[in-house]
């Protein structure tokens, strides 16, 4: 191919580029989209995901059909709701596996990112930048215990990821204690930590020193601590989610915690609380470490962390257990962690929590869901199992793995989004934002009253 065909055909390639991404742009820049904007935006979506992101998405998707002529493509959101493109609301009681926690948009975090926004997006990465500082010294206050300096990451794997160093720094012990059903990320330490073994097996050898025990069985725990200690592999840290999300809704047993906190306390070991999705007033309390009275010597936050409006989370660490970073800021950084309009968003954040006092109003919703959910599922014990939760953290655990998936889809074409956990839909979960209206949760409740009838066991 000669140079100037070669010139022709890339600017008539970037020609048509253009014209693509300034069709997007109006699409974006519109406030609402009519019918044969709808059909594009959705036929546009399908092909996307099949031929540029990951055909295997499609398969998850309840609404795609096989040609691309039908699928529920989201388009805009407010308050404990979001529309697909064709206009038909939902119910949003996945919450992005539980980023909604102060609504979706919340017009207090959009504010102050906007008005962030116009001033600076992104700092120099060499000059002191004062959100982060200002971030940090609200979280001290907040934080359970001393927990006293904050680092930030832009997601929850991330978090995991900061902990699981900065333990290994603070005792130079490699050995770390997880639990079965523990889910904690994807990323290569994360992982390590994660129970999963679907998710584990094609990335094996993970990093070693992992070892995971039955959540919930402190006398494994106990045993596991032991004879790490007796071969020379004292345990670094224990990481647990204090309610196990991913893994089913799994609340611990009485005094479980605290149980594991005195292990820590007697082997020179770190408590590390995963609070990705038990975090930021979900459970009744700002965190759950609240609940059972337990303080961790790091915990970790994310998802809600950003109000739902930015990527945002961060570790929280006592200082004597976060001074090993001391000497040398750079031994563990991120590029985006902690950026100005990351610390907007989670400064307003917290402030709604606080102010709108939604962690107290997700204690109380959550039990009058809880009970309203049981009362619905009376009658029909041979499709459904258990119900449980705690605050606006609730999982309904069905017999077989295929109800629930017939329950979720039901659901879904009737206006209320769900899903299971872990790709797995015998536990469905219920995490919708903590300002659902009691009108919202009665339509709920209601709509799975409604399908569990339906439903054949």
């Amino acid at each position: 191919m000669s140079i100037d065909l070669k010139q022709e055909l890339n600017s008539k390639q970037n020609h048509d580029v253009s014209e693509y991404i300034n069709k997007v742009l109006s699409l974006i820049e519109k406030e609402e989209v009519n019918e044969a904007d709808a059909a594009w935006i959705t036929k546009e979506t399908v092909d996307g995901f099949r031929e540029h992101v990951n055909p295997g998405f499609l398969a998850y998707r309840k609404t795609v059909t096989k040609d691309g002529q039908f699928a529920a493509v989201e388009w805009s959101d407010n308050g404990s709701c979001f529309k697909d493109v064709n206009g038909k609301e939902y119910i949003d009681c996945l919450g992005g596996f539980g980023i909604y926690n102060v609504g979706h948009r919340n017009p207090k975090v959009v504010k102050a990112v906007t008005d962030q926004l116009k001033r600076q997006a992104l700092h120099s990465q060499d000059l002191l930048d004062p959100l982060r500082a200002m971030l940090a010294k609200i979280l001290a206050d907040i934080t359970p215990g001393d927990l006293k300096y904050a680092f930030f990451t832009n997601s929850g794997t991330e978090s995991v990821e900061a902990a699981l160093k900065l333990a290994k720094m603070y005792s130079e012990r490699t050995t770390f204690i997880s639990t079965t059903r523990a889910f904690h990320g994807k990323s290569l330490g994360s992982l390590s930590g994660t129970a999963k073994g679907m998710f584990r097996k094609p990335f094996l050898p993970l990093i070693p020193g992992f070892r995971h025990v039955p959540f919930g069985d402190i006398d494994m725990m106990k045993k596991t601590f032991e004879v790490c200690a007796s071969v020379g592999e004292d345990v670094a840290a224990v990481i647990l989610e204090p309610i196990q999300g991913e893994g089913g809704i799994i609340l611990p047993p009485e005094n479980y915690l605290k149980q594991v906190r005195e292990l820590c306390d007697q082997y020179g070991s770190l408590l590390i609380f995963d609070e990705v999705q038990t975090g930021m007033g979900r459970t009744g309390k700002m965190f759950a470490a609240e609940l059972y009275d337990v303080v961790p010597d790091i915990i970790c936050l994310a998802k809600a962390f950003g109000g739902g409006v930015m990527p945002a989370g961060a570790i929280v660490a006592r200082e004597d257990v976060f001074k090993s970073w001391f000497p040398n800021p750079f031994m563990h950084t991120t590029t985006f962690g902690g950026n100005p309009l990351a610390c907007a968003a989670a400064i307003a954040t917290i402030g709604v929590l606080i102010d709108e006092k939604l962690p107290e109003r997700a204690g109380e919703v959550g039990e009058y869901f809880l009970e309203e959910l049981k009362k619905a599922a009376r009658g029909h014990e041979d499709k459904v199992q258990e119900i449980r939760g705690q605050g606006l953290m609730i999982g309904i655990e069905f017999h077989q793995d295929e109800i629930g998936y017939e329950v979720s889809k039901g659901m879904f074409d009737r206006g209320v989004l769900v899903a299971g956990t872990l790709i797995n839909s015998k536990t469905i979960r219920i995490e919708p934002a903590l300002t659902i209206r009691y009108e919202e949760v009665d339509q709920v409740v209601s709509t799975f009253r409604e399908v569990l009838e339906q439903v054949k066991a």
